[in-house]
């Protein structure tokens, strides 16, 4: 019979383990199974790629922007980092929401600045405030490593995570349209490599998003069994091994995932 006291005994000692700082939240069926550094901001890495969709989404919605429209992908759009449309001819045409969803699923980072540009760092940052994220900003574009240099980054915590997931599926700010599409495009993502690692997709539904840089590890996910629906938000930095942290946050979903199909 499965124990939610030993579930969150479990996740307590798989994140003891941890060499970095984790910050954590586990919320299964409206019930925190556990929170710990919930509210400790930290370099968000590619995580900010889920306000950065959903204000996209309301801007939408409003009439603001045209997820159909066209844009030409120019040489300037083009950044490093994790994603295919550097390698793409230029003068390419992909419309808004082809770069929202290669920005998701395989955290496209050129995709991710036009999306920047496109709907606007300020509306970005009041969508997050809007649903109450206090804790998530958006400060430079990917791959900005002068506005790094400068002190400029991007932040979020797991707290403010788990509520950008809820939304996804409560839709109090969006429609349930635009949550349905966005749900459906963080279900395709590619990077199946930490939460949904030891996890069996043809028993679980996952819809989640990973963020690493140098020193971070992150992962959140909507998880769907049965009845059962988490919300979690695993985030680690002040890693010195990047595989360490990767296991931690496998480990943690694999216990998350037992705890399910018992």
């Amino acid at each position: 019979m499965r124990s939610v006291e030993s579930l969150r005994k479990q996740i307590e000692g798989i994140i003891e383990q941890s060499l970095g700082n984790v910050s954590i939240v586990v919320e299964i069926n409206e019930e925190t199974i556990i929170s710990k550094n919930s509210e400790r901001e930290m370099s968000s890495a590619s995580l900010i790629k889920i306000p950065i969709i959903m204000a996209a989404f309301q801007q939408a919605e409003l009439g603001k922007i045209d997820l159909e429209e066209k844009i030409e992908v120019k040489p300037d759009h083009k950044v490093g980092g994790s994603g295919v449309i550097q390698y793409l001819t230029e003068g390419t045409l992909l419309s808004v929401k082809d770069l929202l969803t290669l920005m998701i699923i395989v955290s496209d980072n050129t995709a991710t600045n036009m999306m920047i540009d496109l709907v606007g760092q300020e509306t970005i940052n009041y969508f997050n405030k809007q649903i109450g994220c206090n804790h998530t900003r958006l400060e430079r574009r990917l791959m900005d490593y002068v506005a790094r240099d400068m002190g400029l980054d991007n932040v979020t915590s797991a707290s403010d995570m788990v509520i950008f997931l809820k939304e996804i599926v409560e839709n109090q700010f969006l429609t349930s349209k635009s949550t349905y599409e966005i749900l459906n495009i963080l279900s395709g993502q590619q990077f199946q490599d930490k939460l949904p690692a030891m996890m069996d997709s043809d028993h679980v539904f996952v819809a989640n998003k990973t963020g690493e840089i140098p020193g971070v590890e992150h992962d959140v996910a909507i998880i769907r069994h049965n009845d059962d629906q988490v919300f979690m938000a695993v985030l680690i930095d002040q890693l010195e091994n990047q595989y360490e942290g990767k296991q931690i946050i496998a480990r943690t979903g694999k216990a998350v995932y037992d705890y399910l199909i018992q």
